[in-house]
Formats: C-alpha cells, sequence, structure tokens
C-alpha cells in the first residue's frame, strides 16, 4: 500500500494500525517484548517496508516519555557497553534493507522474529545465573539488535536477552531500555528519510492520526507496570514474544 494513497487506507488498515499504536505505548511505558506483536499489525496494515518507517517517528515520541519517567533508573554502564555494537549493526541494516523486494523483506523479519522467540526461550530456561561479561556477548547481541531495528524495528527480542543477563531489576531494565532505544531511533531517523524514503509527508500525517492511540497506550502501561512483580514481568515478555511470532504467521 502506498503512504501517498492516504484517502485509500481501509478501516480495517487504520483499526490495525492503531493497535499497533496502543500498544507500542503500553511497550514504552514499561512492558517490553510486545514489539513483534506491533510490527506484525503495522506491517499488516501498511506493508512490511513502509510500516517500518512508520514506526519511527511514534517511537521516538514513546521513547521522550519514558526517558523522562524513568530517567532515574538508567544504568548508564550497560548502555555504553551495548550501544557501540548496536550502532554498527544498525550501518550494515541500512545497506541489507535499503534494496530488498517487498517480499523478501516481509520473509526477512519473520526469520528475525522466529530467530529472536527462540534465543528468549533459550535463554530463559538456562539454568546458569551467571551474568556474562565477555565482549562477545555484548557485541553479538548488539550487532543483531542494530541489523534487526533498522530492517524491522525488532531489536527488542536482543536487547530483552542482553538486559535480563545483566539481571537488571524490573524499573532499571525499562529506564536503560528506554535510553538505549531513544538513542537509536534517533541514529536511524535520517537513513529513513533519506536512505530508504520510508518517511515522508504523508507518513507524518497518519503518524499524527494515530498519536492518541499510543498516549493511550502510555498511560496504561505506567498503571500495568506497577501491577506486576518481577517474575511476571519476565514471564510477560516471554509469552508476548511468542504471540508475535505466531500471529506473524498470518501476514
Amino acid at each position: 500500500m502506498l503512504l501517498s494513497a492516504f484517502s485509500d487506507i481501509s478501516v480495517t488498515a487504520w483499526a490495525m494500525a492503531a493497535t499497533a499504536a496502543f500498544l507500542m505505548g503500553v511497550s514504552k511505558a514499561g512492558l517490553k517484548g510486545m514489539s513483534i506483536f506491533n510490527v506484525t499489525l503495522m506491517a499488516l496494515a501498511f506493508g512490511s517496508r513502509a510500516s517500518t518507517g512508520l514506526f519511527i517517528p511514534l517511537l521516538i515520541v514513546g521513547d521522550v516519555f519514558a526517558v523522562v519517567y524513568y530517567n532515574r533508573h538508567t544504568q548508564w554502564k550497560y548502555i555504553i557497553k551495548f550501544i557501540p555494537w548496536m550502532i554498527l549493526g544498525i550501518l550494515a541494516g541500512v545497506f541489507i534493507g535499503k534494496d530488498l523486494p517487498e517480499r523478501e523483506f516481509k520473509w526477512g523479519m519473520v526469520v528475525v522474529i522466529f530467530i529472536s522467540l527462540g534465543m528468549l526461550i533459550w535463554w530463559d530456561r538456562r539454568k546458569s545465573k551467571k551474568v556474562p561479561t565477555h565482549w562477545l556477548f555484548s557485541g553479538s547481541m548488539g550487532v543483531l539488535a542494530g541489523i534487526c531495528t533498522m530492517i524491522g524495528n525488532l531489536a527488542g527480542a536482543f536487547t530483552n536477552i542482553f538486559f535480563l543477563a545483566m539481571r537488571l531489576p524490573k524499573n532499571e531494565f525499562v529506564g536503560t531500555a528506554a535510553w538505549l532505544f531513544f538513542i537509536t531511533n534517533l541514529f536511524k531517523l535520517p537513513f529513513h528519510v533519506f536512505v530508504w524514503k520510508t518517511i515522508s509527508a504523508d507518513s507524518l500525517l497518519i503518524n499524527l492520526r494515530l498519536l492518541p492511540a499510543i498516549g493511550g497506550g502510555l498511560i496504561l502501561g505506567v498503571f500495568l507496570v506497577k501491577k506486576i512483580n518481577e517474575k511476571n514481568y519476565k514471564r510477560f515478555i516471554l509469552i508476548v514474544t511468542a504471540i508475535g511470532a505466531v500471529a506473524i504467521l498470518f501476514k
């Protein structure tokens, strides 16, 4: 679907996009792990490639809220350790995804989703509680997260693995992830505008219409995070990732 055909967007597409924006707001408020489901809904509404550009302004709006609300919990040492690798992955993703046809782009997203799900399940079932310290772990997770966030805004699973591996408590997890994604989404913005050309005046008009949905999600998310304990919070991340992985099959 061409974003320039603004008047041709169906009610169904608007409903899926609004739901994606709402769930994105919930996620940015602290309920991590919902990105796969958000990406699936937005891709169903507007197409795989176009949806990547539609997401960026909405993500940045959510990021601003998250960094303000959770800033006091941020652990900068983990961001400094992780972000150089993630930026390297984003640069690789710019070139990998630039000329991919829509069909290959879509299947690339599918592969990323199932790899992400497998990684999360594998990590959750590991018996060892030791925190990884080798640069190879942060490096591999960071590069994969960067490639996935550029190609399909799907870095969540790999960043979740890294922060879970660091044994971050719930609020520190959310606060640290908030700044990480705020920085990387700003870094991605010019590539979507000037290289992939997935952000335009038309896409920004769609973003404006979706702002109330993301706002509602942010409010609900703050309320829900306060109600979920540490153990159930990690379980929630895995369950929602699994739901998103199944949902992509119907795309």
